[in-house]
């Protein structure tokens, strides 16, 4: 759910210098994968424009994995459908050696594309009870389409590894529940669980360019919902009334002390109220009103610090007016913890994609606000890298830098069109290269 880029930051750092990671790891050498890629690059090319113009909502995706299904299977691995709903797993065993992962995403989201391509989607779904125009604003699109070129081009190349290719297509990401969905149906049970796990994301950087860091990648993501109970009545006659709005209305400032005032100004955390809901008329004082937001972390510290100021101020505010109890319900729709890079996987990995494309071309970025339930595969103690790929026309980029220049449409604009190639060839380049870097790399 790569949805709050800093563009200016993500720019900035691909194109600034970068510390040099470890050398030593064992890869192999660009002109063993870049003929594979661009000799399967039209077939890949017409995966991604027809996912791209047909896209699903999450654990709606029959037709996406149906396609992906196919393509694995007649690359002789062993498919699994229906894991989680509508995820699946697919296994390819090429003797003694770690078993490694490779996730890409099924789902799109429910708003309409505006790019104007010739494959842009027109597609619409239900989606909470309505009808909405859905689209692949996200890029998942391109990571299915890599997934797909990494299996091919990683299959071609089996005399160079031994192992277990463990490719699932996980359903829902957006909601930030497929990944658990998956796990829940026994992913690790029912299947290998992996030495090593990587997944890579779509970023509004200039195509080409790789982007990573160890430790924390992404935030820890909460729902907040509280609902203030009061006693409705007449605008006119506030004094026999106890106002929901004005405990809502506290609340909304006073909860915004717990970041400034309780947690260290040192580390992330953010809480934001999106929606307020309450009342029918100007002069009707309602009953009731609902709140809700959303609370970003990195650190598990910072996070129930958040939760537990949350909660005691939503107390305060309904103790002030003499109200019952609010209902406080925290992470209950959708909660996942922050994405955390293992530091060994990434400094092996980084060496193998600098002698891929180069130093310059492989850069370290900040970790992002946004959240992604890839964390499900990393809380379980797999070691793991989660990096990002560029899909921007560096020109584009470079404008957008400039004083007054126009904005770049980011992930989850109508407008995001990221450019296929060489997007999806640096996809599959990068993903072969951090598999193969595992393979050869002993299971902890």
């Amino acid at each position: 759910m790569i949805s709050s880029f800093s563009i200016r930051q993500l720019s900035l750092a691909v194109l600034a210098a970068c510390a040099i990671a470890p050398a030593g790891a064992q890869t192999v050498s660009p002109e063993k994968i870049q003929p594979l890629v661009n000799g399967m690059y039209g077939q890949l090319d017409a995966l991604y424009k027809d996912l791209h113009a047909n896209p699903e909502l999450g654990f709606q995706e029959v037709r996406t994995a149906g396609k992906l299904a196919a393509e694995l299977r007649a690359l002789g691995f062993e498919v699994t459908e229906k894991v989680g709903r509508t995820g699946l797993v697919a296994l390819y065993r090429n003797g003694p050696g770690p078993t490694v992962m490779v996730r890409t995403e099924l789902d799109a989201l429910p708003m309409e594309e505006k790019t104007g391509l010739p494959y842009a989607s027109r597609a619409k779904a239900q989606w909470n009870g309505r009808e909405t125009f859905v689209a692949h604003s996200c890029g998942h699109d391109i990571h299915m389409a890599s997934w797909v070129g990494t299996a091919r081009t990683l299959l071609a190349l089996k005399d160079q590894w031994k192992g277990t290719l463990m490719f699932i297509a996980q359903p829902s990401e957006e909601t930030v529940s497929g990944a658990k969905a998956m796990v829940d149906d026994g992913l690790f049970t029912r299947f290998p669980k992996p030495d090593f796990a990587f997944a890579l994301h779509t970023s509004p950087s200039p195509y080409g360019f790789v982007g990573y860091r160890a430790g924390p990648v992404t935030s820890a993501s909460d729902s907040l919902e509280i609902t203030f109970k009061g006693r409705g009545g007449h605008g006119s006659a506030p004094h026999a009334t106890i106002d929901p709005i004005t405990m809502g209305a506290h609340f909304v400032t006073d909860v915004q002390t717990v970041v400034s005032r309780e947690k260290d100004p040192a580390e992330f955390g953010v809480v934001t109220i999106g929606a307020f809901q309450a009342g029918t008329a100007g002069n009707i004082i309602p009953d009731a009103a609902k709140l809700s937001g959303t609370i970003r972390s990195y650190k598990p510290q910072v996070r129930e610090k958040l939760l537990d100021g949350i909660r005691r101020t939503a107390l305060a505010s309904a103790a002030m007016a003499g109200a019952p109890e609010p209902d406080v319900r925290l992470g209950a729709d959708s909660s996942t913890g922050a994405v955390v890079n293992d530091q060994a996987v990434v400094d092996r990995t980084v060496a193998a994609l600098r002698s891929q494309f180069g130093e310059a071309r492989v850069v370290q970025v900040m970790p992002i606000t946004a959240s992604e339930d890839f964390s499900v595969f990393t809380d379980a103690g797999i070691p793991s890298m989660f990096f990002f790929v560029g899909v921007t026309d560096p020109k584009d980029v470079a404008e957008s830098m400039k004083k007054g220049g126009k904005p770049l449409p980011f992930n989850h604009s109508p407008f995001f069109a990221p450019v296929p190639e060489p997007s999806i060839k640096i996809g599959v380049q990068a993903m072969t290269s951090a598999v193969l870097t595992a393979m050869n790399t002993p299971a902890r």
